[in-house]
């Protein structure tokens, strides 16, 4: 353990040396010997790792999206060249590199902080073998090896003998109770961090085997923490537990305001932001602005969820600017909800006559002069008429007059008149 803790001094000096100043701090207000003293040390170490993690995570929610928007080109590739596994990977490697993407970027914030782990893990199993390590002299080790969080103390496991256990100034079955209790809330954390991701903050429209991956990681990872954390001291315990429970917090933040488009999420939060903006007719910061920017931008390709809200935004006689602003609009035209471009004026629909009915079209026909057609009307057939002095059976002329009704079938209007038959 000697050598162990000298090669990965260069890690386990400074996490100590941050405990111990935590330590003087809280020693102050609850006593150096206490267990509140060390263990809101500890939570304060996780505290400053997170805080410091943040642009990593910031990076790690960025590549999980694009990796959830590659799904689809993904899974082309791989039925493409599902017999050449080489040319699979070298177009999977392409791919990646045409869109900017990188797999382990979502691994960072745990990559990152795995020194972290390892070094408090050292650092608190030397505390409990009586060793001195980084800045942690033989005071400050007798101190640690007093403090005890709920009747357990820090360096104790859930599979310490009872000798051991007893040598920390403690009973097994306190050890026991206090690490069962953590490892049964470090696993429930975790499943239920996993859990809001999977049901929540997921492209509901898209289903990939990388949906199914993380389903599976869902109750793999709490059973992983149960079966090693039996292994892990009290001290490491805490940590690992505060990490969890930040993890959920941060994780609920971003869901609640930055969440992934057309996930249960973003339905929840465009609604929030709809209701938000009808009433007070703008955005409120840069955040919002440039979320409704997104929008606005997608034109089309817009999913479920943005075209209700463009929609509601129309509805309420508001239309969104490409530069993510809102305007008052009187109407909003139907392209601009399908997904065109919204301009800051929008043209009132022209109105088309209504058409007359037959009656009232016929009734201003006859009010109009004589010999003045109209287009609406059809002009009135002549009636037959008979020369002065022509007897009643006299034939009409050679052009012929037309008849004041046509009969079934025949042309309205004049006709042409027939060939004299040949006698």
């Amino acid at each position: 353990m000697d050598t162990i803790a000298s090669l990965f001094s260069f890690i386990t000096t400074p996490v100590s040396w941050v405990i111990v100043q935590f330590h003087s701090v809280y020693g102050s207000l609850f006593g150096p010997d206490t267990g509140w003293a060390w263990g809101l040390s500890i939570v304060s170490l996780v505290i400053l790792i997170r805080i410091c993690l943040i642009p990593l995570f910031v990076k790690q929610i960025k590549a999980t999206r694009a990796m959830q928007t590659l799904q689809p080109e993904m899974k082309k590739i791989q039925e493409r060249y599902k017999n050449d596994k080489q040319r699979q990977s070298e177009e999977m490697m392409k791919l990646y590199k045409e869109t900017g993407t990188n797999p382990l970027s979502s691994c960072l914030p745990i990559l990152a902080q795995s020194p972290f782990f390892f070094a408090l893990y050292h650092v608190l199993n030397s505390i409990a073998s009586n060793d001195t390590i980084g800045v942690i002299n033989e005071r400050l080790l007798e101190s640690a090896q007093k403090a005890h969080i709920f009747g357990a103390p820090l360096a104790a496991k859930f599979t310490d003998s009872p000798e051991k256990v007893e040598a920390l100034n403690s009973s097994l079955t306190d050890v026991r109770v206090v690490t069962a209790i953590m490892i049964v809330l470090m696993s429930l954390s975790q499943f239920y961090t996993q859990r809001q991701l999977m049901t929540k903050n997921v492209d509901t429209t898209v289903k990939t085997p990388f949906m199914q991956q993380q389903k599976m990681l869902m109750y793999v990872f709490p059973v992983i923490f149960a079966v090693f954390g039996i292994n892990f001291p009290v001290g490491v315990l805490v940590y690992w537990l505060t990490t969890n429970v930040w993890t959920m917090g941060q994780q609920m933040y971003v869901i609640h305001n930055n969440p992934t488009p057309g996930s249960k999420a973003q339905a929840a939060y465009l609604e929030r932001l709809s209701k938000h903006v009808a009433k007070h007719g703008k955005t409120r910061n840069r955040r919002e602005r440039a979320i409704v920017k997104a929008i606005v931008a997608k034109g089309r390709d817009r999913n479920e969820y943005e075209r209700k809200f463009i929609n509601g935004l129309n509805k309420a006689g508001l239309a969104a600017q490409a530069d993510g602003t809102v305007i008052k609009s009187e109407s909003s035209a139907a392209a601009q909800a399908e997904g065109g471009t919204t301009t800051a004026t929008v043209a009132p629909k022209r109105q088309q006559p209504k058409r007359q009915p037959k009656s009232k079209r016929h009734q201003s026909g006859a009010a109009k002069p004589a010999g003045e057609p109209t287009s609406l009307t059809k002009a009135d057939d002549p009636q037959d008429t008979k020369p002065s002095g022509s007897k009643g059976n006299a034939k009409p002329a050679g052009n012929g007059s037309t008849r004041s009704r046509a009969q079934s079938g025949q042309r309205k209007g004049p006709q042409r008149p027939k060939s004299p038959s040949k006698k």
